[in-house]
Parts: structure tokens; sequence; C-alpha cells
């Protein structure tokens, strides 16, 4: 914005603003390059099933199909642009956020915000509901500390067995990473949850709308809300 001032670009009406330290009430009368702007849109948040084999990226240079394939034709008229929070990797599959808020899209994947994510993987090999809950102490792999899961079996059948697990910190490949650590193949990895938002019976490829209700009930549990 400092710059597009410095350039002239920037009136209020018919006059050009030469000083960032300018006060507005409003926005109304401003302009850019002669367009009006607009008061920000409210933050709007959707939830997306994303199948595998999709790459969570607007592009991808190798030609593979992206979540916003998909979304063409998954959100609601009127969505929007919207960006996805955090990542999923290609084959991981289930709950992906979306937002057209950025600092809120920024908010939510720090670390330090602290929102849990809990998944499902189903996994090959030998393993103790004992060693999944020394994860609670965190676990370093690879040069990489990574801090509290909370890791359950769900049931199994010989080396095979489904784990829930649930992290806040959710650094790159940390299910993967930390299961293969273990000595476990994954054969299938499911986000189920982020938040208080869960991954329900929505349909693989389906999106939805989080009321604005929920929304800002959500809003006001993070730690910048709070403060």
């Amino acid at each position: 914005m400092e710059r597009m001032i410095a350039e002239g670009r920037v009136k209020l009406g018919e006059t050009v603003i030469d000083t960032p330290a300018t006060v507005l009430t409003s926005l109304q009368g401003i302009t850019v390059d002669g367009t009006p702007v607009r008061d920000p849109e409210s933050t709007r948040l959707f939830l997306f099933h994303k199948p595998g084999g999709l790459i969570t990226a607007e592009r991808d240079p190798a030609g593979r199909p992206t979540i916003y394939t998909a979304l063409r034709n998954a959100l609601p008229p009127g969505a929007g642009r919207v960006m996805p929070i955090g990542r999923l990797d290609l084959n991981t599959e289930g709950l992906l956020l979306l937002t057209n808020d950025g600092e809120f899209k920024r908010q939510l994947e720090l670390p330090a915000t602290g929102v849990p994510r809990t998944y499902r993987a189903r996994t090959f090999g030998d393993i103790t509901q004992a060693q999944l809950e020394d994860l609670m102490e965190g676990i370093e792999v690879d040069g990489v500390i990574y801090g509290r899961i909370d890791a359950n079996m769900e049931r199994r059948t010989g080396r095979n067995q489904w784990i829930e697990m649930t992290l806040t910190e959710g650094k790159n490949r940390e299910v993967r990473r930390v299961l293969e650590a273990l000595g476990l193949q994954v054969s299938r990895l499911i986000r189920v949850a982020y938040g208080p938002f869960r991954l329900g019976d929505l349909p693989k490829g389906a999106a939805g709308e989080i009321s604005q209700r929920d929304l800002e009930n959500f809003r006001r549990t993070l730690p910048e809300s709070k403060a």
C-alpha cells in the first residue's frame, strides 16, 4: 500500500493521497487506479472432504489434479476465492478447511495457536497401546522433535490396525513419519477433525460451509481472541 501511495495510485475522491499516515473513517470514495476499494468480505469457513490423489495447491507443475479441480463443483455458489488452511498430502484423505481470510488462515496454521487435528491411520506392523501412549511425551525422528501426540488403538486384526492420533503442531508429514518411526507401514490416512469441526458423513469430494454463529464461537476460543 505504501508503494501504491508513493506512485500516486490511491485517491480519496479526486484528491491523490500522498502519505500512508492518512486517517480514514471509512473506505467510501477511496480508489486504486480508478477502481473503488470495497470493504473486506466477512470471514467464511468451508469444510471439504478431500479425496486421495489430489494436490493441496492451486496448480501442479507435473500436471496432477489439485483440490481446486474438485472444488469447482463442490463449493456453494458465490463462495469466491478460498485458500486451504494447512495441507493434506497427495494420498491423505479427509477434512480440509478452506477460508477466504488470509489472516485467519495464518492464525490457524501457527503451532502456537494449538488447534488439535485428529487423524485415523490404517497401519501394518507390531505396536502396543503402551508404545502409543509414550507419544504423549513427544518423540524425535531424524532430528525433528514432535510434541505431544494423543494416540489410541481403535481396532486390530492380526498385524493390521487402525490408530487414532490427535496432535496440535501439524508439522510436515508428522503422522506418517511418527508411525513409520515406530516400525509401522501406513496404508491409509484420513483427517477426521480440525478443532471442533468434524468430517462426519460429508461425502468424499463434497464441501459445506460453517455457519457464522459456529465460526464466531470457534474464533472466541482461539488465543488471540482471548487477549
